[in-house]
C-alpha cells in the first residue's frame, strides 16, 4: 500500500517531454478527467517547441513545468526528477503518449505496491544490453517506465535510469544481479492495455501509443547508445571467430556484463562458462548465461586461483588488462598454470589511436564515462606494447585483429602523423596504420 502519510490523490506524477505539445495536452487532459494529482513535466524540447508545451501545462491546474535547454532524454529526465524534486514515497511515472481512459488504474497500482518494493507496472524481459527478448529464463525482468508506480525511497538505493533506448536497464540489471526480483511486480491488466490493439472500450484503463514521441520527433535521438550496442556486438563476433573450435571450458576475466556469456552459451550450450570479476551477473547461473560466477577483483587473483582452473581451454580477457593495476603479473600467473594447448583471447583498446594522438597534441584530455579516458582505465597499450606484454609473460600472439571503426580521412593530418613517425625513426606507414585501430582482439598461446 502507499505510504501511510500519502493517499492515492496525493501521489505525484512525473512525465518527461520532448517536442510534442499535443501529446502532453492529451496526457494532461485525460488525466485531469479522472484525477487531480500534482504533475511535474520534465521537458527537454528545443526552442521551437517548448513554449507550446509550457502553455499546455499552464492550462491545467497543479502542473509544474521544468525545462532544460537541451534534450535531456527520458532516462536522465527521470533520474533528475527522482533526485531533485524533493519527493519521497510513491510516485507515478507516465510516458507522454499515455492516455487515461478510465479511473481506477492508480488505485490498482497503489494496492499492488507493497512496502519496500521498488515498483509495479508493465514488466517484460530484456537481455543485458536492454533489448527485448522472447525468453524469460535467465533474462532480466524490466519494469517499463511508460507507466510505473515506484517508491522513490527504494528507487534511490539503486542505479538511476540512463540515456538508453531502454532507460531502466541499469536499475533493472542491478536488481537482477542482486537477485532481488521480488522488488518489482508486473500487473496483468496493464500488460493487456499496453499490448491491446483494440478500440478504447476494450481496454481496462489506459491507451499507450507506443513510440508516440518518436513518431513526432523523428527518432529516439540515441545515436551514442545505439553505436555502443553495435560496437559490443562487433567485439563479440570477433571473439567468437577467434575461439578455438575445440574449446569446451571458458573463463571470462573482466567486466562480466553477461553479453559474452550469453553469446558463447547460445552458440554451444554444452560449453562450461565461468565469469570472474568485480561485478559478475549472479543470475547468469540460469541456462543461457554463465554456468558459474565469482565476484573477485582481478588484482586479487593469485597463483592458487589459476591452479584451481588449470583445465580451462580458453581464457577471455575483456576489459581486463587495461583495468588491472598489474596486468603483467596477471598474465604471468596465468602463464604458470595454463595448459600447453590452451589459449587466451584478449580485447584491448588502442592508446595509439589517431584520435588520442590529436587530443594529446592540443591538450584535450577530458575524462569520460567510457574509453581510454574513463576512470576505470588504469593502463594504456599500443599494438607494440600489447605484443610485448604477452611475450614477456611467456605467450605468443597467434592471431590478432584490429577493429577499425573510423579511419582518419584528413590528408594534412595524415601527412603530419606520417612525418612525426618518420622523425622518430619509425616506419611511417606502419605507424599510421597502427593509429587507425580502435582496439585489438588477439589470440595468444603459451610460447
Amino acid at each position: 500500500m502507499p505510504a501511510p502519510s500519502m493517499d492515492v490523490a496525493q501521489i505525484p506524477v512525473i512525465s518527461v517531454s520532448y517536442n510534442s505539445a499535443e501529446l502532453i495536452e492529451d496526457l494532461l487532459a485525460s488525466l485531469r478527467t479522472h484525477y487531480r494529482n500534482p504533475v511535474t513535466i520534465i521537458d527537454g524540447s528545443d526552442a521551437q517547441h517548448y513554449r507550446a508545451i509550457e502553455a499546455v501545462c499552464a492550462r491545467h491546474a497543479d502542473v509544474r513545468f521544468i525545462h532544460f535547454d537541451y534534450n535531456i532524454h527520458h532516462g536522465p529526465g527521470m533520474a533528475w526528477a527522482f533526485q531533485h524534486l524533493g519527493l519521497s514515497g510513491p510516485a507515478l511515472v507516465l510516458d507522454s503518449d499515455i492516455c487515461v481512459l478510465h479511473a481506477g488504474f492508480l488505485e490498482a497500482m497503489a494496492a499492488a505496491l507493497q512496502p519496500g518494493m521498488y515498483g509495479v507496472g508493465y514488466v517484460n524481459h530484456v537481455n543485458e544490453g536492454g533489448f527485448d527478448v522472447d525468453y524469460e529464463q535467465g533474462a532480466i525482468r524490466y519494469l517499463h517506465p511508460a507507466c510505473m508506480l515506484v517508491d522513490l525511497d527504494v528507487v534511490r538505493q539503486w542505479p538511476m535510469p540512463t540515456k538508453h533506448g531502454a532507460p531502466m536497464t541499469e536499475p533493472m540489471r542491478a536488481l537482477h544481479r542482486a537477485d532481488r526480483g521480488e522488488l518489482i511486480a508486473g500487473l496483468g491488466w496493464l500488460k493487456e492495455d499496453f499490448l491491446s490493439d483494440s478500440a478504447d472500450g476494450a481496454r481496462h484503463y489506459l491507451r499507450h501509443d507506443w513510440q508516440g514521441t518518436v513518431k513526432r520527433s523523428g527518432g529516439y535521438h540515441l545515436d551514442e547508445w545505439s553505436a555502443a550496442a553495435q560496437q559490443a556486438g562487433e567485439v563479440g563476433q570477433l571473439l567468437h571467430a577467434l575461439l578455438p573450435p575445440g574449446a569446451r571450458t571458458l573463463i571470462e576475466l573482466g567486466d562480466n556484463d553477461g553479453m559474452l556469456a550469453r553469446r558463447f552459451k547460445e552458440a554451444d550450450p554444452a560449453r562450461r562458462y565461468v565469469a570472474v570479476g568485480g561485478h559478475p551477473d549472479r543470475r547468469s547461473l540460469r541456462p543461457g548465461g554463465a554456468d558459474a560466477v565469482q565476484a573477485r577483483a582481478l588484482d586479487t587473483l593469485d597463483d592458487a586461483f589459476f591452479r584451481d582452473h588449470a583445465d580451462t581451454d580458453c581464457w577471455l580477457l575483456d576489459q581486463a588488462l587495461e583495468h588491472c593495476a598489474a596486468p603483467a603479473l596477471l598474465l604471468a600467473r596465468l602463464r604458470k598454470a595454463i595448459r600447453a594447448d590452451a589459449s587466451v583471447l584478449a580485447v584491448v583498446p588502442n592508446a595509439q589511436h589517431w584520435g588520442m594522438q590529436l587530443r594529446l597534441c592540443v591538450g584535450d584530455l577530458r575524462y569520460a564515462d567510457t574509453g581510454l579516458l574513463s576512470p576505470s582505465q588504469r593502463r594504456w597499450f599500443s599494438r607494440a606494447t600489447l605484443f610485448e606484454l604477452f611475450q614477456q609473460a611467456g605467450f605468443r600472439i597467434e592471431q590478432g585483429v584490429p577493429l577499425v571503426r573510423h579511419r582518419l580521412r584528413n590528408p594534412p593530418l595524415e601527412a603530419l602523423l606520417r612525418q612525426l613517425a618518420a622523425s622518430m625513426g619509425a616506419d611511417p606507414d606502419t605507424a599510421f596504420e597502427d593509429a587507425q585501430a580502435t582496439l585489438y582482439v588477439v589470440r595468444a598461446v603459451p610460447n
